[in-house]
Order: C-alpha cells, then sequence, then structure tokens
C-alpha cells in the first residue's frame, strides 16, 4: 500500500504530481521556461495528464476543469491513477505530490488513485517483487492532515479487500476468511465472532449448511460489530456480504467457457463488508455498524444439495431449490433472518450476485434496489456519486415477488427467465423485516482488465460506497 504524508517543504530533485485549476498556477513551481511552456502546451490540448521529462525527473500535471462534481473528482482519481503508472513504469518508489489548487476533495481524489493505481497482488509470484511506488509526500496548504489520513486508511480497507479477493480458494476457505476477519478486526478495532459449523447447525442456518453439503471444507458465519460510545443512530446499520469462497454452480454446474476461472471472486460482497466495517472503525466514525458474512463454497460433491431439495431457512421458511447455482440468495437469506436481532434501522446486502446485473448495466456500475425509505437511496446516490461507484437503481414491483411462489414450498429460489437480478433481491426482502437496500455487485466487482485505478481483478467495489454512506450518516445525526 502506498504511503501518503503531509510535508511543508517541496523537493525540487524528487518527481512530481501538480494538480491545479488555472496554468498560471504553474508558475509557483521550480521549473525552467522552456519545460514549464512544454506543459502548457500539452494542457492547452486538454490533455488528462501533462507530462515533462526533465533529464529523468518527471513532473506530471492535471488540470481540474469544468463539468460536474462527480466526473471531476472522478477525472483527478483518474489522473492519479495515471501519474503512478508512469511512475511505476520508470521504477520509481517515491515521489511528491504538490496542491495548487483550493479545492481539498480534489486533491485528496488526486491521491486516492495514485493509492488504489498503485495496488498489486504478488504474494505468489516467487523471486523478487516488482519495484512500486511507495511513498508519496503531499504539499497543500488546505488539505488537513487528518483528511489524508482517512483517505490512507479507506484506501487500505479496499486493497484489504481486493486482497481478500484475489486470493484463491486453495489459500482462502472459509474458515480462513473468517481468520482474516479477526486480524483486521484487531487491527482496526472493532469486534469479530465466527461461527463454527456446530454453532451454525444450532441457529438452524439451513440455507448456508445445504449450499456447503458437498464441501470438504466447513462453513463459517462472520460477525462483526463496530459500536464506538458515540454513535449516532441507536440503531445499527446492517451489512451483510455474501462470502461464497469459490462456486461451482454445485449440481448445477456451471456450463459456459471461462465460466469458473474467476469464481474465487463470489465472496466480493464479504469482502466489500469487512473492508467497509475496518475502515468505519479505523477512522472512528461514530456510526453503530454490524457486518455479517455467511461462508461457504458450493461444490458438486456426494452429499450436494440438489434440485427439488426442500430447505428449512434460519426464519422457519421453506424453500425449493430450483437450482443449485442461485446459492448465494440462500445463505444471505439465513443471514437476513440472523440479522433480525439487531433490530437495524437500515440493511445493505452486497453479493456478486447474478449475471442478470451484468446483462443489465455491464461493468461500469452496482444494480441497486429495495425497500429502505427514500432519504436512504437518495444519501446512497450521493455517496455513489462521490465516490463515482456508480448505482442504477431497479424497480421493486410486486409482480416480481409473485414469480417466487412454489408449489411445494413456501418459496423458490429462482424467478423467471427475466429480470433475474430483480427478483433474487425480491427472494432476499422475503428474510428481513428491515428498510432493505440490496446492491448486486456482480459486474464491477471483479474486472477481466484494468480500468483506471481499477485493478485488474478484484476491484473492492462497495468498500468506498459503504464507508461515504455511514460518514454521511455519521454527519446526518
Amino acid at each position: 500500500m502506498l504511503q501518503i504524508s503531509k510535508t511543508t517543504r517541496t523537493s525540487g530533485a524528487k518527481d512530481l504530481l501538480v494538480i491545479l485549476s488555472d496554468p498560471s498556477q504553474l508558475r509557483s513551481v521550480d521549473l525552467e521556461r522552456n519545460d514549464r511552456q512544454y506543459l502548457l502546451e500539452q494542457l492547452k490540448d486538454d490533455a488528462p495528464v501533462a507530462t515533462c521529462d526533465i533529464s529523468g525527473r518527471l513532473v506530471m500535471v492535471h488540470q481540474v476543469r469544468g463539468g460536474g462534481r462527480s466526473q471531476q473528482l472522478e477525472r483527478a482519481r483518474q489522473a492519479g491513477n495515471a501519474m503512478a503508472l508512469k511512475l511505476i513504469g520508470a521504477k520509481r518508489e517515491e515521489a511528491q505530490a504538490i496542491g495548487l489548487q483550493e479545492d481539498p476533495q480534489l486533491t485528496l481524489a488526486l491521491l486516492e488513485g495514485a493509492a488504489l493505481g498503485a495496488y498489486g497482488f504478488n504474494r505468489h509470484k516467487t523471486g523478487d517483487q516488482p519495484r512500486t511506488l511507495k511513498k508519496l509526500g503531499l504539499v497543500a496548504q488546505d488539505v488537513d492532515a487528518g483528511n489524508v489520513q482517512e483517505m490512507v486508511d479507506v484506501c487500505e480497507a479496499v486493497c484489504a479487500a481486493r486482497d481478500l479477493v484475489n486470493e484463491p480458494v486453495s489459500h482462502l476457505n472459509a474458515v480462513q476468511l473468517g481468520q482474516e476477519a479477526q486480524k483486521l478486526g484487531k487491527a482496526s478495532g472493532f469486534s469479530v465472532k465466527v461461527l463454527n459449523r456446530k454453532q451454525i447447525e444450532a441457529e438452524g442456518m439451513g440455507g448456508l449448511l445445504a449450499v456447503n453439503q458437498g464441501s470438504i471444507d466447513p462453513p463459517a458465519f462472520i460477525i462483526m460489530e463496530w459500536k464506538p460510545k458515540n454513535a449516532v443512530n441507536k440503531k445499527p446499520v446492517l451489512l451483510v456480504g455474501k462470502g461464497m469462497v469459490y462456486d461451482t454452480g454445485g449440481l448445477s454446474l456451471k456450463p459456459t467457457p471461462n465460466s469458473m476461472d474467476s469464481m474465487k471472486c463470489d465472496m466480493a460482497g464479504a469482502a466489500a463488508v469487512i473492508g467497509a466495517i475496518s475502515a468505519a472503525a479505523k477512522c472512528k466514525l461514530p456510526v453503530h455498524v454490524v457486518a455479517l458474512a455467511p461462508a461457504a463454497d458450493n461444490r458438486p460433491g456426494g452429499k450436494a444439495f440438489a434440485p427439488g431439495d426442500v430447505l428449512k431457512m434460519h426464519s422457519g421458511l421453506t424453500v425449493e431449490n430450483l437450482n443449485s447455482d442461485a446459492e448465494g440468495r440462500l445463505i444471505l437469506a439465513d443471514a437476513l433472518s440472523y440479522g433480525e436481532r439487531y433490530n437495524a434501522e437500515t440493511v445493505f446486502t452486497l453479493a456478486t450476485l447474478t449475471g442478470a446485473a451484468v446483462r443489465a448495466i455491464g461493468t461500469y456500475g452496482t444494480v441497486t434496489m429495495g425497500t429502505a425509505p427514500e432519504d436512504a437511496f437518495a444519501m446512497l446516490q450521493a455517496s455513489a456519486d462521490h465516490t463515482f461507484e456508480r448505482v442504477a437503481r431497479m424497480p421493486f414491483w410486486d409482480e416480481y415477488g409473485d414469480e417466487l411462489k412454489s408449489d411445494v414450498a413456501d418459496l423458490k429460489n429462482l424467478g423467471s427467465a427475466l429480470a433475474g437480478q430483480i427478483t433474487a433481491g425480491k427472494f432476499l426482502a422475503r428474510f428481513t423485516t428491515k428498510p432493505l437496500i440490496h446492491l448486486d455487485i456482480a459486474g464491477p466487482a471483479f474486472l477481466d482488465k484494468r480500468d483506471h485505478y481499477r485493478t485488474k481483478g478484484g476491484t473492492g467495489v462497495g468498500v468506498r460506497l459503504l464507508f461515504e454512506y455511514l460518514k454521511r450518516r455519521a454527519a446526518a445525526k
């Protein structure tokens, strides 16, 4: 993780990352006239990043331009990423950022893009590790050191979530996911309890147990809580993340080419809620947060649950299993039912739940829907605009729920072939009485190619979005 800290003096020897709002501000940077003019010519051509190589010293400049606030922030992040990649390509390990414009959020966005863009997952590569950017000093009068530290803490949580998603099941089964949550809890200051198979059986979590039947590894149920004494909310915000550490589809084996290659990412929802509560605790947000992550893997072993089976869930409802690859909603349903005891003000579910969500909007954002009041959705939308972790809200009409009626059980785990992302959300809504916001992150959670600072593989999507929501909830009081 890139280390970022404030400093008071610029260094004429270090590579520079500069953000400004007016080209004339470049005069305050110690540059030769020809070098400055070269950068200005690039900025006239609307270059996202103007670059000048001064005898091996890189000076890179991003100019803030017009447009909506969300776009300005995102362009700054993308510029920070581009600058970090140039430095990494030049094998630099240290550089300095200079904020010459007066908007601290835009300077922080540039740093955020650099920090997230410098991420790499190399722990299983032998030999010397590739050189990467390690330290970044910041000179900017208008940026508070505390805000820099908050940004760093959130980026660290995103990178921790990325690590979890990128780790293969050979090194991260359900029990090990619980152990990683415990490590983060100890480091960040939130409490963690992990239920084992016997405790899960005692709770009657029929969905989680059924999904895990074909596996040689036991399931886990991870319970996390951040409860500061100065919490502004009397009822907690409940985060529930899908923790399928690997998904073959079970007996409904995934049939399409390459469909299993990235299924280590099916626990990205759990990684997101673990990262979000970690960031909230580390930044000491005055918000009571509970996070639940049911964890298992779904395999077609000898005892695997089968299409046609009827499952008795934690809530007491019975579910007809029509497709063993629609397993994520089954483990989330048990978690939602368990979560009723917390009497949450708002419940979030995060899951790589449906291919239908990807087909609907691609990898550019998250599908969302639910029963929560408009003010909660408005706060989510504002958080999405700020972080550029965009959300697309789906209708939640009663007719979608009618598709889940079963002839032999209380409901079935599959709707029709249409709008599968919504019927999946309707299924989850049956297992909580609290205001629900469901986030289907199947599109942006794991990328086949890099998208600026969203690196190839696990992106950590959801961490920044949830943290921003919790931060706004703290300010709302």
